[in-house]
């Protein structure tokens, strides 16, 4: 070996890395090409397998001193050469009980044997840094004929991670579950594993050299070249890239998610990019699947938040159609039975799906689409039928969706023909269309839109069951209520009622406002206006019982409180199976008291004396009575308000009030002065300053009042009861105190027929004469006190004789042996009503008979006197 000093023999790379001493450093590569007329000697290039093995190397001249040094065994001992050249190895690296045995293989090495092994070390010096090393001695001579050696050293350890680094890239590379690939800068396969081959066919061999082109079709192909380049290029990482194509001998499209990223030399070289590809196909399938639930629990959820907000049949289907287009499909109708439109129970036809439909809903996303989906187009609101043999008419037949064919040359593509079933029962049909270019019905879209029609048929059909039941109750509640235009004596009467919605045309439940007039002896009238708490059939129930009961009452002819105090007892009786006492029982125990319905109502009850014009009022809880006089302001009365009907324990006050006459009085239900956007004390106000005329006829004035609260917004029920003073003149009415003795019965029938003589009433008087005799009689017979007579006259002819007895005259049926007990027997047969009522003072017996111009005649009195024997 020659003579070449140790710093000369080796040296550094661009990339930092040193070349060993076989190698032929700068120097040398520049000196060598000038020898050869300018030939190109090249490196080991930056990134090789040096860079990776620790491999370094030195000489032994022929003392056994080190003599040459190179960079890479002083990266490796961490020694420089002008420190190493000149050491013994043996004494500098080896440990001290392993010296003599290197002294031997030394001096046989210089003999000139070769040598291999592996030995350990340590580093002179500080460091200490002990290691293993694999050894190369390879004897040579000098130029002189001197035995020298020269020695290759690699570290032990770093080879035994590079191996294992090797295998374990092998195993990853060899038994990933990915497609993997290493694709050079050249855009080209430089290896492929075993899961890439299987994929598209061979061995791993068999697609080096290929290209993304040979795999995918165009324009994938350049999309994902271009994304390599850009890996290559920026050394960016590309997670989770979809690529989509197919594989060979498969017509099935194939989608796979793969990662990208750059991959570097031990120097920092690009060298190229790995692939790491894995199926996602049937991911990809499973995802659309659960985005087409996830959209059709959405749908459904829609459906059910927006379908069946009215009870109105033809809003239920605008509803369901405003859910599923666009969102289902792009155009759809809805088609009802015509006979349940009108409130038919069973339709004729709808069991082989031959009755008429009415179309009643229509809409398109697609402008100019024409109506109805795969049928002879049907305008809203036509009434209609389908052909026996048609798949509508089918499917309305079998209840069961049906597809309908498209037609050539048409806008639709795809139809579904889903009947609209409730309770079992058809009520229509909804179809649902796709237009060309769209995705066609598949069994899931089959099975949302039988959902969506079965929700909708379900709100459809209660909608039904609630307009006929809202009809019935509708129906009832205005049979309780007074027919026409109630006449009462000295009253002028004018009333409204209107149910709630009625102006708007929404369907609302009946409530339990009522009011009535009722004629009571003695031309006096009761004026009741109430309202039970509450809404539906039930409350219109409940006031229906209120009513009859406060007719009932009236003609007992109780005094307001009284009345008042006995419709509270029938109100907490209506809740109570058992009436009153099982009500009363039960509130006493507050569980018992839970499980009875609780029915509560509101009334004010008046009577009104046409003679002296008197009122006096009786109020439950209602809104006070609003009086107008004549020049003055309207007011409200004030009545004490009392408790509600149905709560019980509490008296009822009576106020009497003298009416002037042509005073207005006005009585009402709180819907007419309450509703959510109108407090109650605004309502109050505005009613009052509504009253500002009362001169005008009164239906006149009932209409400026509703005119100006706004009533049509109203949900709740609306009752006004409105009367005007016309008190009974003086002249119609005769009145005579007769003393307690029998020449009172003669003078009793002198005071009657004079005053219908002069009353011009002469066809009255026999009969007149006759009853007043009998029970001016009965009053000397079993009354007590002074006897008074009293003779009325306006649309009939009332007669009452007042005593302070306090027994009621009954009528019974007497004997044919009997002499007497036949006197209210005739009453009875002659008046065209009669009866008693109790007063303050005693009891007043009264007859009524009808004007000599009425409609009913009178009777005979020889007859009637003839028909008792």
């Amino acid at each position: 070996m020659s003579e070449i000093p140790a710093k000369a023999t080796e040296s550094e790379d661009p990339s930092g890395g040193a070349t060993d001493g076989a190698a032929v450093d700068a120097a040398a590569a520049a000196e060598a090409r000038d020898a050869a007329g300018g030939a190109m000697w090249q490196s080991s290039p930056p990134g090789s397998i040096y860079d990776y093995i620790k491999v370094a190397s030195f000489s032994i001249g022929p003392d056994g001193h080190v003599e040459q040094w190179s960079l890479r065994a002083e990266n490796i001992f961490g020694i420089p050469a002008e420190r190493a050249v000149g050491l013994d190895p043996i004494e500098a690296f080896i440990t001290p009980q392993l010296r003599e045995r290197g002294q031997r293989k030394m001096a046989e090495i210089l003999d000139g044997r070769e040598w291999t092994g592996v030995i350990p070390f340590r580093t002179p010096g500080g460091r200490g840094t002990e290691g293993l090393a694999e050894v190369y001695v390879m004897p040579t001579t000098t130029e002189h004929g001197e035995r020298a050696a020269v020695c290759i050293i690699v570290d032990v350890r770093t080879l035994r991670s590079i191996e294992t680094d090797l295998a374990a890239s092998q195993s990853i590379f060899g038994q990933s579950p990915f497609g993997f690939l290493l694709i050079d800068p050249d855009l080209r396969v430089r290896r492929a594993n075993q899961r890439f081959a299987s994929t598209f066919g061979g061995t791993p061999d068999d697609h080096r050299g290929r290209s993304v082109h040979d795999y995918l079709q165009s324009p994938e192909a350049e999309r994902v070249a271009a994304t390599l380049r850009r890996v290559l290029e920026t050394g960016d990482s590309i997670t989770d890239m979809h690529v989509t194509g197919f594989v060979p001998g498969s017509e099935e499209r194939k989608h796979w998610s793969v990662n990208l990223y750059r991959v570097h030399s031990g120097s920092g070289r690009p060298i190229g990019v790995a692939w790491l590809g894995t199926d996602i196909t049937a991911r990809r399938a499973a995802a659309r699947e659960a985005a087409a639930a996830r959209r059709n629990l959405a749908l459904l959820n829609e459906a059910g938040a927006r379908i069946g907000n009215s009870l109105d049949l033809e809003t239920t289907a605008r509803e369901l159609l405003d859910v599923v287009v666009p969102g289902f499909c792009d155009l759809a109708t809805v088609d009802l039975y015509q006979g349940l439109l009108v409130g038919d129970e069973t339709p004729a036809g709808l069991a082989d799906g031959s009755a008429e439909l009415r179309r009643v809903a229509f809409a398109s996303a697609v402008s100019d689409a024409p109506f109805g989906g795969g049928t002879a187009p049907v305008s809203v609101g036509a009434v209609f039928h389908y052909a026996f043999n048609s798949p509508c008419a089918d499917a309305l037949r079998t209840a069961r969706p049906r597809h309908v064919p498209a037609e050539d040359g048409g806008l639709i593509q795809s139809t579904l023909a889903v009947p609209m079933v409730a309770h079992d029962t058809v009520v229509g049909l909804a179809q649902f269309s796709r237009t060309k270019g769209s995705e066609p019905f598949g069994e899931r879209d089959r099975a949302l839109a039988v959902e969506l029609a079965a929700r909708a048929a379900v709100c459809i059909d209660n909608a039904r069951l609630y307009r006929r039941e809202h009809e019935r109750a509708l129906i009832l509640q205005r049979s309780l209520l007074p027919p026409g235009d109630p006449e009462a004596s000295g009253l002028d009467i004018a009333c409204r009622y209107l149910p709630g919605n009625a102006a708007t045309g929404r369907p609302s439940e009946v409530g339990g406002d009522w009011f009535d007039v009722i004629e009571l002896p003695g031309h006096r009238t009761a004026l009741v206006v109430g309202d039970v708490m509450g809404r539906g059939l039930r409350a219109a129930v409940a006031m229906g019982e209120l009513r009859t009961a406060v007719r009932t009452l009236a003609q007992l002819d109780l005094e307001p409180a009284e009345v008042l105090a006995q419709l509270d007892e029938i109100a907490r009786g209506l809740g109570a199976p058992g009436g009153v006492q099982q009500a009363t029982r039960a509130a006493r125990r507050p569980r018992e008291a839970d499980l009875s319905e609780v029915y509560l109502a509101t009334c004010v009850y008046a009577v009104y004396d046409s003679v002296t014009r008197r009122c006096t009022f009786a109020n439950a809880g209602h809104l006070p009575p609003v009086l107008v006089e004549p020049g003055e302001a309207a007011l409200m009365l004030d009545v004490p308000p009392g408790m509600p009907l149905g709560v019980g324990g509490e008296p009822f006050e009576e106020v009497e009030v003298e009416l002037p006459e042509g005073a207005l009085l006005a009585l009402y239900t709180d819907g007419l002065v309450e509703s959510r956007d109108h407090p109650l004390d605004e309502g109050l106000q505005a009613f009052v300053g509504a009253l500002t005329d009362p001169s005008q006829p009164l239906e006149d004035v009932c209409d400026h009042v509703l005119n100006t609260l706004d009533t049509h917004h109203g949900e709740d029920d609306i009752a006004l009861l409105m009367a005007r003073v016309q008190g009974l003149p003086a002249e119609s009415v005769g009145d005579w105190t007769l003393p307690r003795e029998p020449r009172s019965v003669g003078r009793a029938r002198e005071y009657a027929r004079g005053q219908l003589l002069a009353w011009d009433m002469e066809p009255l008087v026999d009969t007149t004469e006759l009853l007043v005799s009998e029970l001016v009689t009965n009053a000397l017979r079993y009354g007590e006190g002074e006897i008074r007579l009293r003779l009325l006259l306006d649309r009939t002819l009332v007669c009452e004789v007042w005593d302070s007895g306090l027994v009621q005259p009954r009528r019974r049926r007497a004997r044919d042996t009997d002499e007497g007990g036949r006197g209210l027997q005739l009453v009875g047969l002659l008046s065209a009503a009669w009866g008693s009522r109790r007063t303050p003072r005693g009891k007043t017996v009264w007859f009524e008979l009808p004007l000599p111009d009425g409609e009913n005649g009178l009777t005979d009195p020889a007859e009637a006197l003839l028909s008792l024997f």
